[in-house]
């Protein structure tokens, strides 16, 4: 890989590109949306169009224009299982991870005029809900956050001791989304929308609980497709997906766990 920052698969390396480049516009999309408060304004329906109509653009886009860039058909394209990995995780993410938050710190979606939820059914207490807006928008979140990941560590691991240092960059790298995250969403100015009952306990230990869904999920993402000679099926793309829900499972009931001893 020469120490460069995007993949040597030219098929990975134009997709990480285009999440880095899409990144701005969905992030305004969602700034525009809880600023000027159409987030309480809209109806059911109006706040659905606005979240897939923020998300959607991540798969439309890479569908239209990939074979300016890649051989591949759709079905084995980096931006086709890129996509469906974090569909996969992103899904575990909210179904059953949210959970975790509303339990543990406290965490409150406050949408009156939304009406789809979709949340597990006998995890946590069942108190709060998930609305189904957050599916789509976890999946732009994630789109960044895991290229971005990406593109630190191939740079990073190419530098000596990278590849021993590997856990702890991925450590690091995980805690600085979920503390960038954690800050901007504990802000008052979406409080209308979002906050923490326990902001103690979201403030002390907030970010680390939220980690865990990187340490998990940032090196099974890595490696999907890194090298050209080896391509993940759409099997292998998918049981990744499950693999890091499944690691963010146990440890988020691990930290559930630790912090409710406290």
């Amino acid at each position: 890989m020469g120490g460069t920052w995007f993949s040597g698969n030219p098929d990975k390396a134009w997709v990480e590109k285009f999440f880095l480049l899409y990144s701005p516009v969905w992030m305004a999309s969602m700034a525009m949306m809880m600023l000027t408060g159409w987030d309480q304004a809209f109806d059911d329906t109006g706040l659905l169009l606005h979240a897939f109509g923020t998300t959607l653009p991540a798969l439309i886009i890479p569908a239209l224009i990939a074979c300016r860039y890649t051989t591949q058909p759709w079905y084995d394209a980096y931006w086709f299982k890129a996509n469906l990995y974090l569909i996969v995780f992103g899904f575990f993410g909210n179904y059953f991870g949210s959970e975790y938050f509303f339990d543990v710190l406290g965490m409150v979606y406050v949408y009156p005029n939304v009406t789809t939820n979709l949340d597990a059914t006998l995890v946590g207490t069942g108190t709060r809900q998930v609305p189904l807006i957050m599916y789509a928008y976890t999946h732009v979140y994630f789109m960044t956050y895991h290229a971005t990941a990406n593109i630190v560590l191939r740079r990073l691991r190419a530098l000596p001791l990278g590849t021993v240092l590997f856990p702890l960059l991925v450590f690091a790298i995980g805690y600085f989304w979920a503390w960038a995250e954690t800050k901007a969403m504990a802000n008052p100015l979406i409080a209308q929308s979002f906050y923490y009952q326990k902001m103690d306990v979201m403030l002390a230990w907030g970010s680390a609980i939220y980690a865990t869904y990187f340490i998990a999920s940032f090196p099974v993402y890595y490696f999907l497709d890194e090298m050209r000679e080896r391509r993940w099926s759409l099997v292998q793309t998918v049981a990744g997906g499950l693999s890091a829900s499944m690691l963010t499972f146990y440890m988020l009931d691990l930290a559930a766990r630790w912090v409710g001893s406290l």
